[in-house]
């Protein structure tokens, strides 16, 4: 017995060594919004760099790099860029929240978990505490995949981004374009 017991911490702390991170993976995931000037035309932009990680105690972050972001309009880009994300001074979105570990241990090979997560996003020097609901698919012990099951509206006076969404209007003369912006993600990770 006593073997057993001195025996136990090792277990215990190899399981923890070996327990990694999970790793968003770039090239397989995607953060897209929906941007609506003149009050019917609306446009499909992403951002081309996303990363992230999940402990194994739950803790995910995801940080998208807003220099990043692709409208298929290089001017726009740059536009959005200095004029709205502000990215000399404010370069990244960074999302964390904390994933009951448990729901994944539980979810097996093959399965899906549909589920709310509560978050705060930390966008242009403003914290917004923000709900997901999303759709886990576990494709391997290794591999998952996390998706929204509906967009998320972003606020732009929420986050201090309406004088860069009017500078933009005014520069395009457009006549209008939406404060409410619907983002949607799909995020593949892996260990």
């Amino acid at each position: 017995m006593k073997k057993w017991l001195a025996v136990l911490p090792l277990a215990i702390l190899s399981t923890s060594v070996l327990a990694a991170d999970w790793q968003v993976k770039q090239a397989h995931s995607k953060v897209s919004f929906i941007s609506i000037k003149k009050a019917d035309i609306a446009e499909v932009h992403d951002f081309k760099t996303v990363s992230g990680s999940l402990t194994p105690a739950g803790a995910f972050n995801l940080s998208i790099d807003l220099v990043s972001v692709d409208t298929g309009v290089e001017i726009r880009d740059e536009r959005m860029q200095s004029m709205l994300f502000e990215v000399a001074k404010y370069p990244k979105l960074q999302l964390n929240s904390v994933i009951n570990p448990q729901l994944l241990a539980d979810l097996s090979v093959g399965s899906t978990l549909v589920t709310q997560i509560d978050g705060t996003i930390e966008l242009h020097g403003k914290t917004k505490k923000q709900s997901f609901d999303v759709l886990v698919a576990k494709l391997s012990d290794k591999k998952m995949v996390v998706t929204s099951m509906s967009p998320v509206i972003v606020q732009a006076e929420d986050f201090g981004l309406t004088d860069g969404v009017n500078k933009l209007r005014e520069i395009a003369g457009l006549s209008s374009i939406s404060l409410a912006v619907p983002v949607s993600f799909v995020l593949t990770l892996s260990q």
